[in-house]
C-alpha cells in the first residue's frame, strides 16, 4: 500500500474521520478565554494523546481481532457500516450536535479545565471511526513500508489538526457557521463513498461479489 492511489486513499479516509474543520469550533469552545501559549500546550497534547492511541490500535488492532475470532474482511464490512453512519450524522449535522454534547459534558465534569485528553484527545480526534479506519487501512498492507505509510499519512492528518487548532479563532471568524456546515457535509459525502468502498472490499474478500 505505498503506491499513490492507496495513499490518497489512506488520507481521504482519516482526514474525513477525524474531521480537523468540524474539531476545530469544538476546540475554540472548549478552550474559551484561554491564553494563546495554553491554547497551544492543549492543541499539542491533544494530537499527541489521538496518535498514540491510534497507532496503538494500528501495531495491535489486528492481532486482537485474530484473538477474538474476528476476520479482517468481517471487521472490514463492519468498520465500512461504522463509517457510513457517521457519514449520515455529517450530511444532517447530527455529528456536530453529538460531539457539542459530549465535549459540554466533559467540560462540566472537567474540574482541571484541562480537555486536551477527554473529550479533545479522544475520543473527539482518536474516536471510534478512526480507529477503526486505522486497522483498516494497515490491514490492507503486507509491508512495513506501507505501514509505514500509513502512519505518516495519519500524522500528517493530525499535524493539519494542531495547525487548524493553533489558528482556531480566526478560521472560525472566517468561515463562519455557513461555511464551517458546507464544509462538513461535503466530507460526509466523500466518507459516504468511502465506506461503501470498504463494504465492497469486505464482501469481495469472501467471494459475494465479484
Amino acid at each position: 500500500m505505498t503506491d499513490m492511489t492507496a495513499l490518497i486513499t489512506a488520507f481521504t479516509t482519516l482526514f474525513v474521520i477525524i474531521d480537523p474543520i468540524g474539531l476545530t469550533p469544538l476546540f475554540v469552545a472548549l478552550t474559551q478565554g484561554m491564553e494563546p501559549s495554553r491554547r497551544r500546550a492543549i492543541a499539542i497534547r491533544s494530537c499527541v494523546t489521538g496518535a498514540l492511541i491510534l497507532i496503538v490500535f494500528a501495531i495491535f488492532g489486528e492481532a486482537l481481532l485474530g484473538f477474538v475470532g474476528i476476520s479482517m474482511p468481517a471487521f472490514r464490512i463492519a468498520g465500512g457500516i461504522l463509517l457510513f453512519l457517521t457519514a449520515l450524522e455529517m450530511l444532517f449535522q447530527k455529528r456536530a450536535t453529538r460531539r457539542k454534547s459530549n465535549a459540554d459534558e466533559a467540560s462540566a465534569e472537567d474540574h482541571h479545565d484541562d480537555p486536551s485528553v477527554f473529550p479533545i484527545g479522544i475520543p473527539l480526534i482518536a474516536g471510534p471511526g478512526a480507529i477503526a479506519s486505522m486497522i483498516l487501512l494497515t490491514g490492507s498492507t503486507d509491508s512495513v513500508a506501507g505501514f509505514a505509510a500509513v502512519i505518516g499519512v495519519m500524522l500528517a492528518v493530525l499535524v493539519i489538526v494542531y495547525i487548524l487548532f493553533t489558528f482556531a479563532g480566526l478560521i472560525e471568524r472566517g468561515l463562519g457557521k455557513t461555511g464551517v456546515d458546507v464544509v462538513t457535509r461535503l466530507l460526509g459525502m466523500l466518507l459516504a463513498a468511502l465506506a461503501i468502498q470498504f463494504i465492497l472490499d469486505g464482501l469481495a474478500t469472501f467471494g459475494l461479489i465479484g
